[in-house]
């Protein structure tokens, strides 16, 4: 009795540890960096989980300490605009030093607080402040560490890691011209949030321009604040224009830039379909290893993705490798990469799952790779599922072929350099980082999160004909038989992210903290979600909606035959994003089933996102508006019959809050009650910790209203 006592009063608790920990991401040590000798690991982290401010560690025979603490650098004070926008499309939920860079030996680290930039020495010395032309971004040492290239409004700037010779290397040729930075899709869609790369001389540098000019502008307001003028941002939503972008190779010394000769459009190997558009128009990758500069490129059909080599004195190019695809070419993370041998490392379909081809190696059938994580001289280090739940680490070289690093259940990942192996690994217990040397563990590096009040207990479950991977949550305090429970959905099942996994992430803590408030939880991964294969990718291919409602119905019909305490009579469901659409659109076309929901942050018009993500499931609008039709919700608001309740960030810029404002307007012209909660000032991640602590409490006190069950 007196441990159920003390499980409810910390699930009181709870949503104000959950918002005031940043959803459990303060303490935690990421973004690491291990030297090419294994000697040194560089990374960054709070002091504990209640500090917003991150400084940047090194780990070092076993001890870690402090290279950079902000609170004695100065407090960060104004942050360029390119800064708020680089991490408004990582989700960063801390201050401070939140990313960096280093030379090719790492022992020159640089990064900016403010728009200040900074450098610091690995092996001894104190932070130096560097003069700069202004506001510093993205700054990235020379392979030798005398100079750094950092972007400064749209110019590409390089000054002397002694502060001295700050020169301009590229300069916009208009308002909407940059150079060194990311376009909107290749950051938030694509996931390549770099701009420029450089050689591993030190003589030039790879540069990616981009020209917004032809993108339609989306205003940002804040309208609790009416004295502030709205933020514009280019925004090309499906259908519309993207932003020009094309890469060039800036010389420090010598003639003027050259631009690489990227092709116009893909050959006749590409796939034609209803809508074909074999133009180029994405650059999804680029580095610069001792073979030259390295890009691919992606149609905006993506349809086709091109690896090209470039010729650094002529820009000319070199097709090294050519996929195709009937519905879109998957982009897998850390690829393409070449070893020092010139060994291609690329993507490789096999059967129906995702590999890697590595020269002449192929990873085996039904290995699902995830990411190329990093190499050691001919080493390749990857991650790679065999079952959907756990992602491990193995490893390739030529002699001891495919090897798996990782060991036991869990969300591994890794960090390589010289003989080092940093294994960051989610595991059921919790998160551990240890560093590996030889293949032996040598140390840990502190994980200093809280621990949730709230321990998840989930229930693995394999349900249905599609063997759908689920995780019930039920109340800490009931005993099967005593009574039924109200069922609770809690799924994202969107594209590119797993929830049911072996790694207890915060999105587990939450689904236990609603189970002790009453509800049987269910959380599935339906089709569209990673790690099943390809054709399990492409399923939602035309109708980004329908077949994840079938998942997620059929789990909750299978998990309530094996579960008779789960309550049909009384089904809710909750999301955010993705599972905030599929919330709504639950509520929408299956009232029979779903009785109330809570929609966050809901996509309810899929022309009005970005081009990247939204054509490659949907096609484009124009050509195929009946996919777009059918995947949205405004055309269905009048089939709502149950209580719904909206809830959207105002100053979103990635999931508009005109989605939400559309949707409620259709509601309200259809006659259909529904309740609206806007949060002031909060964007597609909720970080005020008032707004985020109540926001729990308040959709509990909905559901448990709307549902009425004796239960709760």
């Amino acid at each position: 009795m007196a441990d159920d006592t003390q499980d409810l009063m910390d699930a009181q608790d709870f949503p104000r540890q959950y918002a005031r920990t940043r959803r459990f991401s303060l303490g935690v040590p990421r973004h690491f960096t291990v030297s090419p000798d294994g000697s040194r690991v560089l990374f960054v982290r709070s002091t504990g989980g209640q500090d917003r401010v991150s400084r940047l560690w090194l780990y070092v025979d076993g001890q870690e300490r402090v290279l950079a603490d902000p609170l004695t650098l100065g407090v960060e004070a104004d942050v360029p605009e390119a800064e708020k926008v680089r991490r408004e499309r990582a989700r960063e939920t801390s201050s401070g030093v939140v990313s960096y860079a280093t030379d090719s030996a790492a022992l020159m680290v640089a990064f900016a607080l403010g728009g200040e930039l900074w450098t610091v020495r690995t092996d001894g010395g104190a932070p130096r402040s560097i003069a700069t032309a202004g506001p510093a971004f993205d700054p990235r040492p020379s392979p030798d560490g005398d100079r750094i290239a950092y972007v400064c409004g749209g110019a590409l700037h390089v000054v002397r890691a002694d502060g001295s010779d700050d020169r301009l290397l590229a300069a916009p040729e208009g308002p909407e011209v940059t150079y060194g930075l990311c376009d909107h899709v290749s950051a938030e869609s694509i996931h390549r949030t770099r701009g420029h790369w450089w050689s591993p001389e030190g003589d030039a540098l790879l540069v990616a321009r981009v020209d917004t000019s032809p993108v339609r502008r989306w205003y940002i307001a804040d309208p609790a604040n009416p004295e502030k003028p709205p933020v514009s941002r280019p925004y090309p939503a499906a259908g519309t224009a993207n932003a020009e972008v094309s890469m060039h190779i800036v010389r420090l010394e010598g003639p003027e830039m050259v631009a690489a000769e990227i092709p116009e459009a893909a050959g006749e190997q590409h796939f034609a379909s209803r809508w074909t558009d074999p133009t180029f128009e994405y650059v999804t990758a680029a580095s610069w290893d001792g073979h030259g500069p390295l890009i691919s490129v992606q149609t905006r059909d993506q349809r086709s993705v091109y690896v090209l080599a470039v010729d650094p004195a002529t820009g000319a190019t070199k097709a090294q490798h050519r996929a195709h695809d009937r519905a879109w070419v998957d982009l897998m993370p850390g690829t393409p990469v070449r070893l020092p041998s010139g060994t291609p490392v690329i993507p490789w379909c096999c059967s129906d799952t995702h590999g890697l081809r590595i020269g002449d190696a192929f990873t085996p059938d039904g290995l699902e790779v995830r990411e190329v994580v990093g190499t050691v001289g001919e080493r390749v280090f990857f991650t790679a599922s065999e079952d959907p739940t756990e992602i491990h680490v193995w490893s390739h070289d030529p002699d001891a072929g495919f090897v798996r690093v990782s060991e036991g259940p869990g969300v591994h990942t890794a960090h390589v350099g010289g003989d080092t192996v940093v294994l960051d690994s989610g595991t059921d217990e919790g998160q551990t980082v240890t560093v590996l040397q030889s293949g032996k563990s040598v140390g840990q590096i502190a994980v200093l999160a809280e621990k949730p009040l709230v321990t998840p207990r989930p229930v693995f479950l394999t349900l249905g004909e599609r063997e759908l991977r689920s995780q019930l949550f039920l109340p800490s305090w009931h005993e099967p038989g005593s009574g039924k429970l109200p069922l609770l959905l809690n799924p994202y099942s969107g594209a590119g992210i797993q929830l049911v996994v072996h790694g207890r992430g915060w999105w587990s803590a939450v689904s236990q903290w609603f189970a002790e408030q009453g509800f049987a939880v269910l959380v599935t991964d339906g089709r569209g979600t990673p790690g099943r294969g390809r054709a399990w990718a492409k399923a939602i291919q035309g109708d980004r909606l329908r077949p994840v409602l079938e998942d997620q119905i059929d789990a909750l019909y299978e998990a309530a035959s094996r579960h008779p305490d789960l309550d049909l009579d009384a089904v809710a469901i909750r999301g955010w994003s993705y599972g905030g659409y599929l919330a709504a659109g639950a509520v929408l076309h299956h009232p029979e089933i779903f009785h109330a929901a809570v929609a966050g942050a809901a996509p309810t018009d899929r022309r009005l996102y970005d081009t990247h993500w939204e054509e490659r499931f949907l096609g484009h609008p124009d050509v195929q508006p009946e996919n777009y039709e059918r995947s949205s919700l405004v055309p269905y608001a009048h089939k709502l019959t149950r209580p719904l309740l909206l809830v959207h960030g105002v100053s979103d810029d990635n999931v508009a809050f005109a989605h939400m404002l559309r949707f409620s307007s259709a509601l309200l012209a259809a006659g259909r009650p529904h309740t609206v909660l806007p949060l002031s000032g909060a964007t597609h991640l909720v970080t005020q910790e008032d707004q985020a602590a109540n926001l729990m409490l308040l959709e509990t006190a909905f559901l448990k209203k709307s549902l009425n069950s004796p239960s709760i």
